[in-house]
């Protein structure tokens, strides 16, 4: 597993980490906490040093499970967890609100500060008017978090965060079928050198290629709650793009893959190869796709004749379909 720094932390990652949306239980399908442990035992054994979870995944059962993982964890782990989807949303944001969450993910983590606590897709409104920008950083002078970032929707917002001072990350969708930041923000991230984590790096499993039309998702994923924005910004669930679209656009991806590659391990080099990237967290909901994903971080670069056809692809076949804040 190769390990890249984090922004001007100091700090290396391992640069496939380890989403753990999955761990809450409410919006992937059931979970059940076994398979939870084995998960996370799985990508320690495999390297992954940095998990990413939230407050709001399974209403604070993800950061309890690892926060209980980590008690038996020999392993130096970085944990980024986020705040603002709870209670909060969507104008409930003030500074006492923001220190309850911080001090609420320390109890279920069962730690005296927090690694990188994220502001959660909050409204534009409220990051453009940066008052909870000042509230971190009172946080960070008193110990609670050691450095704060944001996850957000657009590319707009992130530039919109980007001006901020002591801004340390910033979570973005991006993939094959996904890459507007590569112009419009990879650039601005670089001067500032701040980090970036790259979720939903296979579009919500589309870019395993193994999805067909007709597949079902239990009533508790919001592949099947979600698919068309009904709950949250239609961009988290298959990047936008309407299902069946999506299953076609991946089928057509599949004449690329290499022989040593798997689609999702493509998918995921693809990212990597950009070095702006600090580190993708793709999700797992059975310990094998954790292992599968890790192997990417040790797989040679795509060439360069690969990436130009999957900008043209993505300007010629995907942009027109994508649905949601970008």
């Amino acid at each position: 597993m190769k390990k890249r720094l984090f922004g001007d932390s100091g700090v290396k990652v391992s640069d496939v980490g380890l989403g753990c949306w999955q761990l809450g239980g409410d919006c992937w399908g059931n979970i059940d906490d076994q398979r939870a442990y084995e998960i996370l035992s799985t990508a320690i054994d495999n390297g992954i040093n940095f998990l990413d979870t939230a407050d709001v995944y399974g209403n604070g059962q993800s950061e309890l499970l690892i926060g209980n993982f980590l008690k038996g964890c020999s392993e130096e782990i970085f944990v980024a967890t986020k705040l603002g989807r709870g209670e909060m949303w969507p104008d409930n944001y003030n500074e006492t609100t923001v220190r309850m969450a911080i001090e609420a993910s320390l109890k279920r983590l069962g730690v005296e500060c927090l690694d990188l606590i994220q502001l959660h897709c909050i409204p534009g409104t409220v990051l453009r008017e940066g008052d909870i920008f000042e509230w971190l950083n009172k946080l960070r002078n008193e110990g609670k978090i050691k450095r704060f970032g944001a996850s957000v929707e657009s590319v707009e917002e992130a530039l919109v965060c980007l001006e901020q001072e002591n801004l340390s990350s910033l979570q973005i969708i991006f993939n094959i079928f996904r890459q507007k930041p590569i112009n419009e923000l990879f650039p601005k991230v670089k001067k500032k050198n701040v980090a970036i984590i790259v979720r939903l790096p296979l579009a919500s499993g589309l870019l395993t290629g193994k999805m067909r039309k007709n597949q079902s998702f239990p009533p508790n994923d919001h592949r099947y709650f979600n698919r068309d924005g009904q709950y949250f910004n239609v961009g988290e669930t298959f990047a936008g793009l309407p299902f069946e679209i999506g299953v076609e656009l991946a089928d057509e991806l599949l004449q690329y893959v290499p022989k040593e590659m798997t689609m999702s391990q493509m998918a995921l080099r693809w990212i990597l190869d950009y070095d702006v990237v600090s580190t993708v967290i793709p999700g797992a909901s059975q310990p094998s796709q954790v292992s599968t994903n890790a192997l990417a971080s040790d797989l040679s670069n795509l060439s360069s004749d690969m990436h130009q056809k999957f900008s043209t692809f993505y300007q010629q076949r995907v942009v027109k379909h994508i649905r949601g804040s970008y």
